[in-house]
């Protein structure tokens, strides 16, 4: 697989989670921790198929405590984090603060041996993040409550978090994605022992809430971490960082579509900001020959 190929698997990625807003909103009034654990118990379930159709792939699961360590605490750390921050502050401001991973990403990438990070990796970047603070100040509340504090500092680790997991995968780049199964159902089982811990139990009630549970496990939460670790692995992750403000943007639109919101003078602004950060720093990728 070429690098421009598996930086488009990493990209369809970035589409599926900017799905995910959209078809949260759809699920209902079900638990935080109860959907992570639905959610994630559909996308592990990505693995079998693919063992299915690649036998001794299963033995991919044998890995080193530090893999897992890293896979686990990427995807229920970070997701934990981030539904917490929801939960405890206004969504525009913990949006803002977690959508710095995709600048952690590009940023941190140049401490990887045989990565450099240029100028226009860096120029791209800063766009990204300068369109993602016009479309998120938007819809911004103005002052921060102390109460939502907690939700704050949630929402600034969990980018670290993510970064820090996503920047990692590239040092693990031996390891078989199938491992991802693995991570993805260890995500589950802690996310039910919080949900049993913390939460009562609310089932959907609609066939639309089902569905949208379904098509999250199968999308954003389970093909999409497949896709984002082969990127991550053997695409440009400093173009991956960068383009990955076209999440908030393109997360916006499908809610803007789906009638969960109200198009604005900030959202074009955003979109120029964000697709001309996010060629910048693609540039290499776009205009490369023979590739």
């Amino acid at each position: 697989m070429t690098p421009r190929a598996a930086t488009l698997i990493g990209l369809a990625a970035i589409v599926m989670w900017s799905l995910l807003a959209a078809l949260t909103v759809a699920t209902g009034q079900v638990p935080v921790f109860q959907l992570l654990a639905m959610t994630f118990a559909i996308g592990a379930c990505i693995g079998p198929v693919m063992w299915y159709f690649r036998p001794g792939s299963f033995a991919a699961l044998r890995q080193p405590f530090g893999v897992w360590l890293v896979g686990i605490g990427g995807l229920f750390g970070y997701h934990a984090l981030y539904f917490l921050a929801l939960r405890f502050a206004p969504p525009a401001e913990a949006g803002l603060l977690n959508y710095l991973w995709p600048l952690l990403i590009v940023l941190l990438s140049s401490l990887l041996p045989g990565e450099r990070l240029a100028v226009h990796h860096i120029v791209g970047a800063l766009l990204g993040f300068a369109g993602t603070v016009v479309l998120l100040a938007g819809r911004a509340s103005v002052g921060f409550a102390a109460s939502s504090i907690p939700g704050l500092v949630a929402a600034f680790v969990a980018a670290f978090v993510w970064a820090g997991y996503s920047v990692m995968s590239r040092r693990f780049a031996a390891v078989p994605t199938d491992v991802v199964a693995g991570f993805c159902l260890a995500t589950a089982l802690l996310a039910a022992l919080c949900h049993f811990t913390f939460e009562r139990t609310v089932w959907p009630d609609t066939l639309m809430q089902w569905t949208a549970i379904i098509a999250l496990g199968v999308g954003p939460v389970g093909i999409a971490f497949f896709a984002w670790d082969i990127g991550m692995k053997r695409g440009d992750i400093r173009v991956l960082g960068a383009m990955s403000y076209t999440t908030p943007l393109l997360s916006t639109f499908f809610l803007i579509v789906a009638g969960y919101s109200e198009p604005t003078a900030a959202l074009g602004i955003a979109a120029l900001l964000i697709a001309g950060g996010g060629l910048i720093a693609a540039k290499d990728t776009i205009f490369k020959r023979g590739a």
